[in-house]
């Protein structure tokens, strides 16, 4: 193999566990807070 191609697997072998990453925090229910008509809280997934 070259280096150029064993440096593409190992920057790829890094990325994808990086892309995976989801949003932080507890989630929301779309659109501005004065526009919810049926506020409810979303449970959080494990």
């Amino acid at each position: 193999m070259t280096r150029t191609t064993l440096g593409f697997l190992a920057l790829l072998l890094l990325a994808l566990p990086l892309s995976a990453c989801g949003k932080v925090g507890s989630p929301n229910p779309p659109g501005p807070k004065e526009k919810i008509t049926y506020p409810r809280t979303y449970p959080a997934e494990d």
